[in-house]
């Protein structure tokens, strides 16, 4: 499965932006609706909707909103990816810079 990549955007005077709790909840819902029609790859959408939860629910979504949220201030872009490790098979999360 491919990783949910989520990349947050710093609200300015002109541009509302998005944190990383707001893009996983927008996704989420519409893995929710996407559930519930039945339409397209159901396997594939259950994943990411269970990704989704997963990281909304980890302790680990605050740490890496506050860090994301930090470097934005700063005029950088940065990227969330969630992924299931090949190894383990568990959820990990993980935050990168954007040259």
């Amino acid at each position: 499965m491919e990783p949910l990549n989520l990349e947050p955007g710093y609200s300015t005077g002109n541009i509302p932006g998005r944190c990383i709790k707001c893009l996983a909840e927008k996704e989420l819902n519409e893995c929710l609706r996407t559930l519930l029609i039945g339409a397209g790859d159901n396997r594939e959408v259950q994943q990411q909707y269970e990704m989704l939860l997963s990281f909304l629910k980890s302790p680990e979504s605050k740490r890496l909103r506050d860090e994301s949220e930090r470097l934005l201030s700063e005029g950088k872009q940065v990227t969330v990816n969630i992924n299931i490790s090949k190894e383990t098979g568990k959820i990990k999360y993980g935050l990168n810079e954007v040259q």
